[in-house]
This record gives C-alpha cells, structure tokens and sequence, in this order.
C-alpha cells in the first residue's frame, strides 16, 4: 500500500460576483449579499431570461497585460486572476529546483463560449479569412489551466477537467490525489467560467433551467425554497493551492485547513437529470466520508451544490438524507448559489473556498430568499442570515450534467 501524504490548503482566490478578492467574498458570504442583477455584457432584450450574477468592477487590466486580455477569452483571464490571488497568498515561490514539483488543473464546464460565439459570427458574416488566430487557443477549456502555468512557472501535472458543473471540484479532487500519491508537491486547482454570453442564456433558457423571474431578479436564486423555477447563470473563478503537510511545514507556510475526503461518481442515467432519490450524489457523499475515517456525528456543515432548480434541490436532500439518517436535520446545510448564482463549471471552486473561510472566520454562509418551505426540502438551509458556528469539518457537493458527482470533505487542521 502506497504511504499517502496529508494534503493542506495554504492558498485561496476568489473572483465572483459578489467579490473579487477573499477579503470581499467573505464579506459578501458573512452579509448575505445579493450578485444578482440586470444582464449587462450584452442586450437581453429578446431573451426570456434578462438577469444573471456577472463579475462587476473588475479590470482584468490590473492582474494582465492589455494585450494578453485582448487575446485571452473571459473565463481565461478569471482563472488567472484567481490563481494569482492564490498562489500569492500561499507564500509559495517557484524555482528552477521545484518548478516541475508545482502543477495546474483548473476546470470549467464549457471553456470561452464568449470567443466560439464571436469568431463565428465573424466566419459568417465576413468570412474564413478574418477569424482571429488567437480563436482555438482562446475557446478550449485547458486554456486557463495553460495559461495559469505559464504566468505562475508551474512545470508539474498540468490537466483540466470537464465535467459539467463538478468540473472545479473534480479538478480539486484530482490534485489531491495526486499530491496524496507524492506525484507533487504543490497544487493550484479550482475552476472558471464565463458564460453570460447570448447562446449560454438561450441555451439554458430553452432547457427550461433558468428562472424567469424577471420582475424580481434578486429573488429568483432561492435554493430549497418551494417556489424556486431555475437557477441563476453566473460567472468567476475560484481556485486553492494545495501542498502536501510536509511542504508546507518545511516552508512554515500558513495552513488553511486540510482536505480530508473526495468522493465522485456518476449516475448514468440522463444527460441532464439528477438520479431518482440522489442516489449519485448520495454515493459520491459516502465515499468522501469514508476516506475521512470519521464518523457521520463529525459533519458540521454541508455547502450543497443546491442550483435553485426543482429536481436538483429535491435530489440533493433526498441524498442527504440517506447518508445521515435522522442526523440529516441537526446539519446546517447552505447554498451559496443563492447569493452567486450558478458558476457552473466554477461553481466547485468557489464553493470550496466557501468552505475554507467557513472553518476559519467559524460562520455558515447563509441560503438567501428562502421564504416558502417545500415540504420535500425540509432540512436546515440557514435561511437568509449567516450563522456564527465553529465548524470542524465540511463537505462541498458538486452534481453536473451528465451525471457527474464530487463531494470533498475539508477540515481544520489537527
């Protein structure tokens, strides 16, 4: 049996829509803050949905050369500014000596939709001769990853997943393994996306996964809450540095907390709907429990994937609660997606370091607009108001189209 090594977090970023840095994520997670808002990245107008939960007041300028923006699509430049953050407040530095010890795998569930969009308007409209050069490198989903690379000197594992909207959290669960299997020693990992474009609206529209609460956009993302009609489309980046302990003691590095479990699975049932009861979801809960070695009593928080969408919402209870039995009602379960909106492939990340920051400020983000009780949903979402709590362990669930499961288990250290 190989002698797996203990994994730790010593960094974190974050660019969402309600912050983008820790500092103001924390605060937007502390205070119940509201992302939601009128589309603004282009004209809504014939589209059913007319809001979503955009990054605002970002100059990518500030983290990237002018020029690098103009030839990096959206969810690009958001992984690289959150890997920056990160890698920066990891006080982890890269040398020719451990460079190829240092890896990349950041996720994202559709790549630069915003750059397939534009170049082929431009294919149609003007023809094959002024598509950009830049337009493979700009659209493919390992592009963040690469890029990410490239700007910090990491010359170890470098991959990307897609796995829908478990993609951030497969990509965490993937570093960890292999840091756990000394194929590594640092990490940076999470997810990013971008796809507030017109055919990621329409899409998801015409699969009827939106809210269409348009009179009301800032209640439309009501996780659990028996008159939720969709979820809300969002976009960022959230990403961590993982060490193993080891490297990070030898470098007195400060220890966020350590991942402790990952579970992932698939339904194989239905390329958008969840398994009847949760049963994925629930297996994949299992097992990052299991690789814990700690009991169901040691759960303090769950961070669900909790999308605002009618099937979804009422799965992921249904999991909960066939892992933790009558247990399942003394666990403050929250979704973040209330106030972020949906990131998608990004969802994972930002999730995680929601996680992070709930173990160490001891607070649980709350789920907000929950004001009508489904009685299919019927745990305790912490509505509406963040609540002081010391929390030893927390697991992050992430479910993606396709079937597509992850439950990571994070927790202070000891």
């Amino acid at each position: 049996m190989p002698n797996f090594h203990r994994v730790v977090i010593t960094g974190i970023g974050a660019v969402t829509p309600i912050g983008n840095n820790i500092d103001e994520y924390l605060v937007g997670l502390q205070t119940g803050t509201n992302g939601v808002s009128d589309i603004t990245l282009f004209d809504p107008e014939q589209h059913p949905c007319k809001f979503a939960a955009e990054v605002k007041n970002l100059q990518s300028e500030d983290f990237i050369e002018a020029k690098e923006c103009k030839r990096w699509d959206r969810f690009s430049q958001f992984g690289v500014i959150a890997a920056k953050q990160a890698f920066k407040d990891s006080g982890l530095e890269i040398t020719e000596t451990n460079a190829s010890r240092i890896g990349v795998i950041i996720g994202s569930g559709v790549g630069g939709l915003l750059t397939m969009e534009t170049q082929a308007q431009i294919l149609s409209n003007k023809g094959p001769k002024r598509v950009s050069p830049f337009t493979v490198p700009m659209m493919i989903p390992n592009m963040a990853t690469g890029l990410a690379a490239i700007a910090l000197g990491a010359k170890g594992p470098s991959s990307s997943v897609s796995t829908a909207c478990a993609a951030g959290s497969n990509a965490i669960g993937d570093s960890f393994r292999l840091l756990q299997l000394g194929k590594a020693d640092a990490m940076v990992c999470g997810g990013a996306e971008a796809s507030i474009t017109p055919l990621g609206v329409a899409g998801f529209a015409s699969a009827k996964a939106l809210s269409f609460r348009n009179d009301s956009p800032q209640t439309a993302s009501r996780p659990f809450d028996a008159e939720r009609d969709g979820f809300v489309i969002g976009e960022g980046s959230g990403i961590l540095v993982l060490e193993t302990l080891e490297n990070a003691q030898k470098r007195n590095a400060r220890i966020y907390a350590e991942i402790i479990g990952y579970g992932t699975t698939c339904d194989a049932h239905h390329i958008t709907a969840p398994s009847p009861g949760g049963v994925g979801g629930a297996e994949a809960i299992k097992l990052a429990i299991e690789e814990t070695c700690l009991s169901i009593e040691k759960i303090d928080y769950i961070n669900a994937h909790g999308t605002s969408t009618s099937a979804n919402d009422k799965n992921e209870t249904s999991a909960i609660k066939s892992i933790f039995k009558d247990r399942s009602y003394l666990i403050p379960v929250s979704s973040t997606k209330s106030m972020t909106g949906h990131l998608l492939g990004g969802s994972g990340g930002i999730e995680a370091v929601a996680c992070i920051l709930s173990l160490t400020h001891n607070f649980i983000p709350p789920t907000i607009n929950y004001v009508n009780p489904d009685p299919e949903c019927d745990l305790d979402y912490v509505p509406n108001n963040a609540r002081e709590a010391q929390i030893g362990v927390a697991l992050s669930n992430s479910f993606g189209f396709g079937g597509h499961n992850v439950c990571l288990a994070f927790s202070k250290m000891n």
